[in-house]
């Protein structure tokens, strides 16, 4: 099967009706090019706040933007469903009645029907100036032709444990929304995402926002490149990278998924991660500090 990753490059809108036309044509564009899977990346709904100008503020703009979730919401059902694809759609800080926010997303099928996904290891900045609380569980979603999906949302893919339980639970693909701000936060998730898909003997789809915005205050700037990954062994590039985008630039990146070569390699690869990574003397041995003389 194919998936797609778009490099989405957050813009000023002029109204929600151009913003709908942007990401039909996004998810169209996916479907066309035969992917049975578009990935959006993380926090794409922040070029909302172009829409809610008087909020000057993080938190203003938060409570400003529920007032669009519904229409967001909304929108990628309608592009879903238009183009017979599965969608990981962009994540949006869903403020709850109790005053809560978190950082979900939806993955929503070709008929329209939805599952959220919630961040679970918040940056410091989502934490400590923007106030964003934790999610607290996590799914694993089965799609046509044998994928079985989860999703580690960008800081939740630099942490093995987290993407480990997905893999544990049967995930042969991970996807990856991300959001950075600089080249280093980039290549923090990129090679966070090769090391899991070395570790789990899966594929790994990073979908990243591209482009400056200087009017937002969460996501004014943007830097990443999108990116699929897979183990290194048989079967597979021996760099692990089965297609990698253009750094910066606004695209679609769009790859083939051999879902019967992670079965082959879990089952008999040079080596077997997915299998060895709860072997006793890993987790068992005792550690000991000691000093050499000096």
């Amino acid at each position: 099967m194919k998936v797609a990753a778009w490099q989405y490059p957050i813009e000023a809108q002029a109204s929600l009706a151009a913003w709908r036309a942007k990401l039909d044509a996004g998810i169209g564009e996916a479907a066309a090019a035969g992917a049975a899977l578009c990935v959006v990346p993380e926090y794409a709904a922040m070029e909302l706040t172009s829409l809610v100008p008087t909020a000057t503020t993080l938190d203003a703009q938060v409570v400003a933007m529920q007032e669009l979730l519904g229409d967001h919401d909304a929108a990628y059902r309608a592009a879903a469903t238009r183009h017979r694809i599965t969608v990981v759609a962009g994540s949006f800080p869903v403020r709850s009645d109790d005053g809560v926010v978190r950082n979900r997303l939806l993955v929503i099928g070709p008929r329209g029907d939805a599952i959220a996904v919630e961040k679970l290891q918040m940056t410091r900045f989502e934490h400590e100036r923007w106030g964003i609380s934790a999610g607290a569980s996590q799914h694993v979603i089965e799609l046509a032709g044998g994928v079985r999906l989860g999703v580690a949302i960008c800081y939740d893919a630099e942490f093995p444990l987290i993407v480990r339980r997905l893999a544990t639970a049967g995930a042969n693909v991970i996807a990856v929304p991300s959001c950075t701000d600089s080249l280093a936060g980039y290549h923090r998730v990129r090679v966070a995402c090769q090391a899991r898909a070395l570790e789990n003997q899966c594929y790994v789809v990073q979908a990243p926002t591209v482009g400056l915005a200087p009017g937002s205050l969460a996501v004014d700037a943007n830097v990443g490149a999108a990116g699929v990954f897979a183990p290194c062994d048989r079967g597979f590039p021996d760099d692990g990278v089965v297609a990698l985008g253009t750094l910066g630039a606004a695209q679609l990146l769009v790859a083939e998924l051999e879902l019967a070569a992670i079965d082959a390699v879990r089952a008999d690869g040079q080596v077997l991660g997915h299998r060895d990574w709860d072997a006793p003397n890993h987790l068992g041995a005792t550690v000991m500090r000691r000093a050499l003389a000096r």
